[in-house]
């Protein structure tokens, strides 16, 4: 496929499965502080489960509406609070383990990285390897939390880009894109990468119609 034609196609792929990225479906405005960051970190453990990526934005929003938005307010809520939190977003399936994971999730960013997901980067020194490790330390976090997480991440932390995982590639290929990270990247300018790799995710998540005229579901997790 012509790079001309591939940035089309990228184009009519990102009006199809829309720009938002998930942090901004949960209403974090991502930057470079520590608030933003660590919502982000909460966000990607919740979609790490196997649950409806719409849950877990709901479950994650209803965590900072209580007052969970930093690591502090997360430690210091109870376990009740939290898993009534998840209940009120509807993620009842991992609730009460989830909820366990969560407050001890805050005690490590809070004793490890003074609340500041910022020093974890500065530990990582620039290589991607060595934050998804970091990242994989956290209670609840696992291969498909760090990529998550490295997804979304990358329009503030240039050093990650260009940072499209299994899940992104998968649905470029669905999407009958090049499915080589560098040459995706080539496509967008770098600060539109967190979109394509949202979309490039709920193109892989869409279920093919059983039976001609039905529409696709957009389901399952973000990882």
């Amino acid at each position: 496929m012509a790079r001309s034609d591939a940035a089309a196609h990228v184009r009519d792929l990102l009006a199809e499965q829309g720009r938002a990225t998930y942090a901004e479906q949960a209403g974090i405005r991502l930057k470079d502080t520590p608030q933003p960051l660590y919502q982000l970190l909460v966000l990607a453990h919740l979609l790490s489960a196997r649950i409806r990526a719409s849950t877990a934005i709901d479950a994650a929003a209803a965590l900072f509406a209580a007052g969970m938005r930093r690591p502090q307010g997360m430690r210091d809520a109870s376990w009740q609070q939290r898993v009534d939190a998840l209940g009120e977003g509807g993620y009842r399936r991992y609730d009460e383990r989830t909820a366990t994971q969560l407050g001890e999730e805050a005690e490590l960013v809070l004793a490890k990285y003074g609340g500041d997901l910022r020093r974890m980067r500065k530990a990582a020194d620039g290589d991607v390897d060595a934050l998804r490790s970091a990242l994989r330390e956290m209670p609840g976090i696992g291969p498909a939390g760090a990529d998550i997480f490295l997804r979304e991440v990358q329009g503030i932390w240039p050093e990650v880009a260009p940072y499209l995982d299994r899940r992104a590639l998968e649905g470029a290929r669905r999407a009958h894109l090049p499915t080589d990270a560098d040459a995706l990247a080539d496509l967008v300018p770098r600060k539109e990468l967190p979109s394509l790799a949202a979309a490039l995710v709920r193109a892989s998540l869409e279920r093919k119609p059983a039976r001609s005229g039905d529409r696709g579901e957009k389901a399952g997790a973000a990882a």
